[in-house]
């Protein structure tokens, strides 16, 4: 059996890690070079990165950063955030992340997975997806959340795992900081309509939340930020409990 993975996000704004609440309200979390390194030796799986302005301001992902973290890391990240095309996701593999994550790009050009998968391999391509209830239906927003598609998200899942997508990222934007538990109900949906893997996002508040999402959906592995950028919970602590829950997991036994 696959082990689940824990895996730290880290929004960058101007080169910080920012968090907020439903995408608004963000406030600095610390140093992203700094955090990387921290979350590496507190055991996460993987780390995601992404560039949360970057699409909104019409530029690329900042190409040193990503430099600086891939030099204190020894666990695959993911970085995403102004990727516009192949010589863009060229440039980021090259400065040493393992994957990348494209959102809005793909809802504007759903080709470019195609493109991107073929070039590199579906194994780099993370679509992250945020999604968020409207007139009673899961539906699909880009551009940090502020710009509606009209897209059900169900169907936005399956046709970029048809064009290729590696994994989805699906962050629950009603219940973004929140903290109070995922959003079991799309996820639930969600990983009985595809087969690639699924990133839940989106709610984490305590050690309980990781193991519902875990028991009660097919997720391959939670995400979370603010919980571990203020230390409400410790990763090592976290596995802990979802190795005693009998929870397939990464541990190691101190």
């Amino acid at each position: 059996m696959l082990k689940k993975r824990i895996i730290p996000c880290l929004d960058i704004r101007d080169g910080r890690v920012v968090k907020g609440v439903k995408f608004e309200n963000l406030r600095d979390s610390g140093d992203p070079v700094e955090l990387a390194y921290r979350y590496m030796q507190e055991g996460a799986d993987e780390l995601v990165f992404l560039d949360i302005t970057a699409t909104q301001d019409a530029r690329r992902t900042l190409i040193e950063w990503v430099k600086k973290v891939a030099e204190v890391l020894l666990i695959p990240f993911t970085v995403g955030g102004g990727i516009r095309n192949l010589s863009d996701v060229e440039a980021i593999l090259y400065a040493g992340a393992d994957k990348i994550s494209i959102n809005s790009i793909a809802v504007k050009n759903p080709q470019i997975i195609e493109e991107i998968a073929k070039q590199f391999g579906s194994q780099f391509v993370v679509v992250a997806i945020d999604t968020k209830k409207k007139e009673n239906q899961n539906q699909v927003f880009i551009s940090g959340g502020k710009i509606g598609t009209g897209l059900q998200t169900e169907n936005w899942c399956k046709q970029v795992e048809n064009l290729g997508a590696g994994e989805i990222l699906l962050t629950s934007m009603d219940h973004d900081g929140e903290k109070n538990g995922f959003a079991i109900d799309i996820l639930k949906k969600i990983t009985n309509t595809v087969k690639i893997p699924v990133i839940a996002s989106g709610g984490a508040g305590n050690v309980e939340h990781f193991l519902e999402v875990f028991q009660k959906t097919q997720v391959t592995a939670a995400l979370a930020a603010s919980v571990f950028h203020y230390k409400i919970i410790p990763i090592v602590e976290l596995k802990q409990f979802l190795h005693k829950n009998s929870i397939p997991i990464r541990y190691e036994k101190n």
